[in-house]
């Protein structure tokens, strides 16, 4: 199967639902586009940190996706 786009923003809070998510047993992958666009020489304040999973694991990561939302 393919990734899926669960979170798009802040590095903090990537990396706080990663550990999350981890911590559950969810693989996941961060695509740091702010690091990616500096080290190239550009710059933007649209860019952000996406994090990712696999879609066949969304259904045991989302109770945790939800409750992340909710407490931020």
């Amino acid at each position: 199967m393919g990734l899926m786009k669960v979170f798009s923003g802040s590095e903090v809070l990537a990396i706080a639902l990663q550990e999350r998510l981890e911590e559950a047993g969810v693989e996941t992958l961060k695509k740091d586009n702010i690091q990616s666009a500096r080290l190239g020489g550009f710059g933007g304040t649209d860019l952000a940190v996406e994090v990712f999973i696999q879609e066949t694991d969304f259904a045991k990561a989302n109770p945790v996706i939800e409750e992340f939302r909710m407490s931020i």
